[in-house]
């Protein structure tokens, strides 16, 4: 399938977010623990990472975090203009390119723009993507396909064009960006949730690909982290269908009241997604948050039971034993 030019008019929003949005100004609560500080975490420097939608959110936060540690970041955005101030502070450090991940030209030429600069890259975070609020009737084409060919289509094109560097150094870590919706499909979020469950699928199977290699795949599975991803980022379906108010009409709520609400701390997350990376073996699977971990826990507890209720149905599927 032809990849589709992201529409200008889909923005990103999903009740599990984790990336192309703002950070809400918030004052530091000194009764939470702390979680990690710059101190603490784990040494970034000299380390090469490559982010794609740095220019916000996740990303944003992630570059800043990693600059601070003396890491080298290639920091890559659709408007590259809105990262020219960590130029003033990180010069020697910091990278600054245009990246729009559907467009293949622009992928190559980040790639081997960075690779010119810093020689190698240790670490790819694919952040880039974003989300749609919508019953499965109501949301069109135009308005989902777009958002596949960022989440999805744009991720495997960046991925391909690093593998070829990872493969030759026998070493690194990729990580991708997904949701708690790419474990758990929610009414009113069924397309976003698609190209969240597609980055789970090619993430296991890239690791057990570049493991051998000695190259770390992660998934993150962030659940609601307070960024402006349901603010003013916040979008639906234009069609509204009457039927769907109980079950795709919850989501729409949702987007519409909890803007600013959400549990999840963003520089949290981002530290550690670091602390991750630097471990000896890298997880396969980081979820983010106390919802994201309790929906998760909540799911397979159900499916253990639908499994043992037709465990019977499912082993009498098979030819008996000995034909």
């Amino acid at each position: 399938m032809a990849r589709l030019k992201p529409c200008p008019t889909v923005c990103a929003i999903t009740i599990e977010d984790h990336s192309s949005s703002l950070i809400l100004h918030q004052k530091p609560d000194p009764k939470r623990p702390i979680f990690m500080t710059s101190a603490s975490s784990p040494s970034q420097q000299g380390k090469v990472w490559f982010i794609t939608g740095a220019s916000t959110g996740f990303g944003r936060l992630l570059a800043e975090h990693l600059l601070a540690q003396g890491a080298n970041v290639v920091a890559t955005a659709r408007k590259p203009e809105q990262l020219t101030d960590l130029t003033t502070k990180y010069a020697a450090n910091v990278q600054i390119l245009p990246l729009d991940i559907t467009s293949q030209p622009q992928i190559d030429a980040a790639v081997k723009d960075a690779l010119a600069r810093f020689g190698h890259v240790d670490v790819l975070v694919n952040n880039a993507g974003y989300g749609l609020t919508g019953a499965f009737e109501e949301v069109t084409e135009d308005e989902f396909m777009p958002m596949f060919n960022t989440n999805v289509f744009g991720l495997i094109a960046v991925t391909k064009a690093f593998l070829p560097q990872f493969r030759a150094r026998r070493s690194g870590n990729i990580v991708n960006l997904s949701s708690i919706g790419g474990l758990i499909g929610s009414a009113g979020w069924g397309y976003y949730n698609a190209t969240k469950f597609a980055v789970e699928g090619l993430s296991m199977a890239l690791a057990g690909e570049m493991e051998p290699l000695g190259v770390y795949v992660t998934v993150v599975e962030p659940g609601p982290f307070r960024t402006d991803f349901l603010g003013r980022s916040g979008v639906e379906a234009k069609e509204i269908i009457p039927d769907y108010t109980q079950s795709a009409g919850a989501a729409r709520q949702y987007l519409n009241t909890q803007s600013g609400k959400q549990p999840g701390d963003p520089q949290r997350a981002v530290e550690a997604i670091i602390v991750a990376v630097s471990a000896p073996k890298p997880p396969k699977h980081l979820l983010l948050g106390k919802i994201a971990l309790k929906r998760w826990k909540t799911r397979l507890a159900e499916w253990e039971t639908e499994l043992s209720e037709w465990e019977s149905t499912t082993v009498g599927a098979d030819f008996p034993e000995g034909q």
